[in-house]
């Protein structure tokens, strides 16, 4: 690759324009076109951001220039997309999920591969300094050997605030799809491979109202659950449990901890890049039964703070430099196939085996890496 690499973007909607707004001021990328199914949109966000050409996906995926693809299609053709992205000679960066069924998502993953092209998969906040910096904090051994971790996604939904959230309880989405991967990505590359999973899951309301935009006050159908909770075995012996509701008065989101032999450590909110860090000792002995408040200890983040985009940037300079990328094809497949279990598992399965799992740890991001550094 000759910097700086081509990009062009599928997808107009809402997420493009944080994808934008980091994109076009990365200096190893370049975005060249937005295309989208509705062409108006296209225009307004490449005028908006100064990109050069506009139009359909079909544009996008013809342009000579363009090296990678940004996917920012909704869930139900992420794999449509990213196989014709694949199958035009791009490398592919796509929205969470990679895809909403193994057999598909698994063969996007071959094809790649036999085309020697690569395949990288939001979220990439586990690419940020807030993560990052955690993460080496428990590599280091802050709590000791890692035993277990707690999380939890709470709203009442996004009917809320969000125009048009039908495709959010639809089928590729609700909280499990939606926001799992920002969670079970995260502890994946805390601790490896998922090995089991069980979970149940409720739908309280089978029809939601939309609270804002154009069409405030239509109900919709939901189509899956909108409470899930989990339980995960990890192969290497590390348990977690994580609930994610689109149900909950309470709003609390972000809550993700990791309990160990010499400690507990909290980190930022996977769905971010940046965020407090803290960590709590173990208590000494007890005098007279008196358990004393126990005082969260700040655990300093190192990095530069950007937003989504992180990922695909991470990927080209890979390329360049032939090392593996953080955020793989291969992570958002192991990803899904255990978010997929624990619907499974749902259903009335179980405890459900989780069949794949990764070929190497996850990597740590460099405490140096720069975004606006040019490498390429």
């Amino acid at each position: 690759m000759s910097a700086p690499v081509g990009v062009g973007i599928i997808g107009a909607g809402v997420i493009s324009d944080t994808y934008l707004e980091n994109l076009t001021s990365f200096p190893d990328v370049e975005v060249l076109v937005v295309g989208d199914m509705i062409a108006d949109r296209a225009r307004a966000k490449a005028e908006q951001y100064g990109v050069p050409a506009w139009g359909t996906a079909d544009d996008v995926l013809a342009h000579p220039d363009v090296q990678v693809v940004v996917n920012l299609t909704i869930p139900a053709v992420h794999v449509e997309v990213s196989a014709a992205a694949i199958a035009a000679g791009k490398h592919v960066w796509t929205e969470k999920p990679l895809g909403l069924d193994r057999e598909s998502t698994a063969r996007l993953i071959a094809d790649a591969a036999a085309a020697g092209l690569r395949i990288g998969s939001a979220p990439d906040t586990i690419l940020g300094p807030g993560f990052q910096s955690a993460k080496r904090a428990i590599r280091d051994g802050i709590v000791g050997e890692p035993l277990f971790a707690q999380a939890s996604f709470q709203t009442q939904g996004p009917d809320l605030w969000h125009p048009g959230p039908q495709f959010l309880f639809a089928r590729g989405a609700g909280p499990l799809l939606d926001m799992g991967p920002y969670y079970v990505s995260a502890l994946v590359s805390l601790f490896g491979p998922v090995d089991r999973v069980a979970a149940i899951g409720s739908r309280p309301r089978p029809r939601r109202r939309i609270h804002t935009g154009p069409v405030a006050g239509e109900l919709f159908d939901v189509e899956v659950p909108t409470t899930m909770q989990l339980i995960l075995s990890f192969e290497g012996g590390q348990q977690a449990q994580a609930l994610f509701s689109f149900d909950s008065a309470l709003e609390r989101a972000g809550v993700l901890e990791v309990h160990g032999t010499e400690g507990s450590i909290f980190l930022p909110d996977p769905n971010h890049f940046e965020g407090e860090i803290s960590r709590i000792e173990p208590l000494g002995v007890l005098l007279d039964h008196v358990r004393p408040e126990q005082e969260r200890i700040a655990v300093a983040q190192e990095g530069v703070a950007v937003g989504r985009g992180l990922g695909l940037l991470d990927m080209v300079r890979a390329i360049a430099e032939d090392r593996p990328h953080v955020a793989t094809g291969e992570l958002g497949y192991h990803v899904l196939d255990v978010l997929l279990s624990a619907e499974e598992s749902a259903a009335g399965a179980g405890f459900v085996t989780v069949e794949s799992t990764l070929t190497a740890p996850v990597p740590v991001v460099p405490r140096e890496m720069d975004p606006f550094a040019r490498t390429l």
